[in-house]
């Protein structure tokens, strides 16, 4: 099932980067880094505070930090409403020396709850990509995926993975660098709600693809791609 739903958004590899790019493979020795996502799509803007210091302000739906270095060890994070002192999430993170993590605000905001993930931001092999898949689109039922050549006809296509719900989060894979399309419906129906069009993947690249609600929740839904590497 990881395997697969990874699959699922390699064409999500040539959409625009939520972030900026970075070359690091990760941390400096003494120090971890660690990205901010704002994926709570009916929450207001918001203001992050790592150890109580405001370290990122009035940040939108959609938005993502770049990494922010950070000293190995226990560190707070709080998302708080901007420009308030109302905290919605309230989380105590461990960092490891030398590695990079992403923190998303996620879920509608009457349940918002982060979701701490560790990156591998280590180059795949040369030709390759390397993707991880979220989904993060609360008001999204399970979904069936569909990964094919540019242009097939669903009629007689298997879903390359069934039944995905929201919450599911993918290992990173390799897959070779090329052409895809990915379609996801409801799952048992064949009515798509997302759909990457014709993709081409360039090699070297590692991305973080999340589903994600339209701005207030329910649809259209979207991907949102964080550029890892590259």
């Amino acid at each position: 099932m990881t395997r697969t739903l990874l699959t699922l958004v390699l064409a999500a590899t040539a959409l625009t980067a939520a972030c900026g790019d970075d070359d690091d493979n990760t941390g400096p020795d003494g120090e971890a880094r660690a990205r901010v996502v704002h994926a709570s799509p009916d929450a207001p803007n918001v203001d992050v505070l790592v150890d109580d210091a405001a370290v990122l302000s009035d940040v939108p739906y959609l938005a993502a930090s770049d990494y922010l270095e950070l000293s190995a060890g226990e560190h707070n994070f709080k998302v708080n409403a901007a420009g308030t002192a109302t905290t919605v999430i309230d989380a105590d993170v461990d960092l490891t020396d030398g590695t990079d993590y992403t923190v998303i605000a996620s879920g509608l905001a009457a349940s918002i709850a982060p979701i701490v993930l560790e990156d591998d931001n280590s180059a795949p092999a040369a030709g390759n990509v390397k993707v991880r898949a979220i989904h993060g689109a609360p008001s999204a039922p399970a979904v069936d995926i569909y990964v094919t050549a540019p242009g097939a006809d669903l009629t007689d296509e298997t879903p390359a993975l069934s039944g995905v719900d929201f919450g599911d989060v993918s290992d990173y894979i390799e897959a070779p660098a090329g052409d895809y399309q990915v379609r996801v419906t409801p799952t048992g129906v064949k009515v798509v709600v997302i759909d990457s069009g014709t993709l081409s993947l360039a090699s070297g690249q590692v991305r973080t693809a999340i589903a994600v609600d339209a701005a207030g929740g329910g649809g259209p839904f979207d991907l949102l791609v964080l550029a890892d590497l590259n």
